[in-house]
Parts: C-alpha cells; structure tokens; sequence
C-alpha cells in the first residue's frame, strides 16, 4: 500500500526494543540550554502492564513520530526518571530525560589535565555506551586552569562534579557546543550563522501562505541598548590579574551603559577576552524573541536558523531556535511551540 501523502501523525514508543502500547500522547522539549531533552508520555495500560511497571527498575525509550505512517523519525532516546500510576483510570505517565542524563549523574574526581578536550568527550562518550561525533582539539585540558601536575580545577570542589559539568566547561573554554542527539555525543564549535532552513509567516505573503497558528513576538530594549561585558581573573601561576572588557556596537539608546561582570579565575588574557566576546553575544540574542505555536514537523532543531516574515515589523529577520516543544495526542493532533531569539540584524533596524 504506498503512503498516504495527506499528513496523518502518528506516534509509536520503544521500550528496550519492544512497542510499547496503549499510548495516547507524548510531549517532548529539545532545547539549546546545555541541558537535557525531556519527554512525558501517557499511556493506557492494563492491570498486568500497570503491576509491571510499578515495580519495573528501568526503562530506555525511543519515542517516534512518524507524518503519514509509514515513515518513522525518533524524536528523543532517552531513560524514564519517573512515573506516575493512576490505578482506577489505569493510565501511567513516564518522565524523564534524554541520554545527557547519564552523565549530569555521573559525579567524577577523575583528572583530565593532561589529556585535550577533545579526548576527554570521546572517553566520556565510550564510558556510557555513546558514539562519539567529536572535533579534534589540540590543548591539553590543564591549559586552560593553568595548574601544575595531574590537577582540574575544580578539583577541590570535586564532590559537586558531574561529567556534564566538565564538558560544558571545556566546551566553553573552546567555544564549542556540546549536546546529545539520539545515541551520539556531539561536541563541535559553536554554530555559525547560515542560510536560515524555513520561513515562518504569521500572514499570507507573495512568497507563500501562513503556515504558524499563532505568535507572540517580545523585544527587551534594555538589551537593544548599550551593553557592556566586563570578565576579571587572575592567574595564580603568574601571581597577576587583569580585566578584559567588551561593548556591543553604539546604540542609538540614551540609557546607561548596562554592564556585566564576570570573575572567572586562572585564564589568560587571551581566554578572558573570548570570554566576553562570547557572554556579550549571549546577551545580546536575547533582545530579539518570537513564540510560536504552528503545525508539528519532524525537521527544526535547535541551533537551526529561521526566518520571520510577514509581520511588516522590525521583527522581520533571521533567529536562532532555541527551544521546541512538539505534542502529539490521540484525540488532538500533532502541534508544536518553538521559541527563537536573536539581537536586531541590519535588515530589522
């Protein structure tokens, strides 16, 4: 029978490999926090099933959507964190997070310094059963807090370490970006601005038809003004310390300056100075934010880039997707919330 090109959601779950049934919806939010993925899901489940799970030590799920039936995309793997059971209504609902969970509760004493950052990622990733699609680095991660022998930095506050701890500060150290996706740990630069991949239109225009349900667009004039980023440090090999500072382009504001600091310690000035270059551009894509509810799709990630269209506002230009949250029900159809920020580009202002 060949597909149905009309869309017809649909949603199947694996758990350890097994279809799932009786489910009746699923949530699930992809984010660029540096944070986990999250899902819950509710099911309809028998007496036997609903005695199963209350007693059941794990579960590793991988949630499907699928838009004609026949094609399947898996939206999140992830393992259940907790489960609710109403007994009378047998209906059960999962929670839990994607596969970043197992190493934000991995705590580590362990010591990297003599190994890159790059090495460090694929070893974390082999150690919990992950592939690795990692970038080469070249310096050693002891470098980066400037302390001698087989010693991390945090290693006085080691208790309070998990892996995902380190790996985001080594990824901010090299200015990349690190996430997992499915069963992969992704640990590669900072994305780079690109052709946006869709155009979102509120209302109809020459280019095409309204394709969202519904949009808020938000802008924070405070940070449409003035800002300046200020990171303070010191080096305890070299017994100094020093200020590296930043400012966004002039702004028409007459407003004071808004200023942010920062004290990180043991960086170079070098260091220092991407630093904030990099917490300036943070702030700076929060003036700029649009949320959406439209139609639920398979394609948008975050880290992506989109297009506004057809406001005839200022807010008319490129964003970066920060958060997605798609919901699929059984009685109510495939829908999805998408916020997306950035700072005025040259077109809007």
């Amino acid at each position: 029978m060949p597909p149905n090109s009309l869309r017809t959601p649909r949603l199947r779950v694996l758990s350890n490999n097994t279809l799932l049934p009786g489910v009746l919806s699923a949530e699930i939010t992809s984010n660029n926090h540096y944070a986990a993925d999250r899902f819950r899901l509710t099911l309809q489940v028998s007496a036997i099933d609903a005695n199963t799970w209350s007693a059941t030590p794990e579960a590793l799920l991988d949630i499907q959507f699928s838009l004609d039936g026949f094609s399947w995309t898996s939206l999140l793997q992830g393992e259940v964190d907790q489960l609710h059971l109403d007994p009378r209504r047998l209906q059960l609902t999962l929670e839990g997070r994607d596969l970043t969970a197992r190493l934000i509760q991995a705590r580590t004493q362990e010591t990297f310094a003599n190994q890159t950052s790059s090495e460090i990622a694929s070893a974390l990733a082999a150690r919990h059963g992950l592939t690795a699609n990692v970038s080469h680095t070249t310096t050693p991660a002891g470098t980066y807090w400037q302390l001698e022998h087989d010693r991390i930095a945090l290693d006085s506050f080691c208790r309070a370490v998990t892996e995902w701890d380190l790996l985001t500060t080594l990824a901010a150290h090299e200015g990349f970006d690190v996430w997992i996706a499915g069963t992969t740990l992704n640990f590669q630069p900072a994305p780079t601005a690109l052709d946006p991949t869709a155009i979102l239109r509120p209302l109809p225009t020459p280019a095409g038809p309204a394709n969202i349900i519904s949009i808020q667009l938000t802008r924070s004039l405070v940070l449409a003004g003035n800002i300046q980023v200020t990171v303070k440090s010191w080096n305890s090999r070299q017994a100094n310390s020093f200020t590296q500072t930043t400012q966004s382009p002039p702004s028409p504001s007459t407003a004071p300056v808004q200023t942010y600091t920062y004290v990180v310690p043991n960086l170079t000035p070098d260091a220092a100075l991407k630093l904030a270059q990099t917490r300036l551009a943070e702030l700076s894509r929060h003036e700029r934010v649009i949320e959406v509810e439209m139609p639920g799709e398979l394609t948008f990630t975050p880290r992506q880039q989109i297009l506004l269209a057809g406001t005839n506002t200022a807010f008319d230009q490129i964003y970066w997707i920060d958060e997605i949250t798609r919901q699929l029900d059984v009685h109510h159809g495939f829908t999805q919330r998408l916020k997306a920020r950035n700072t005025s580009t040259p077109a809007a202002t």
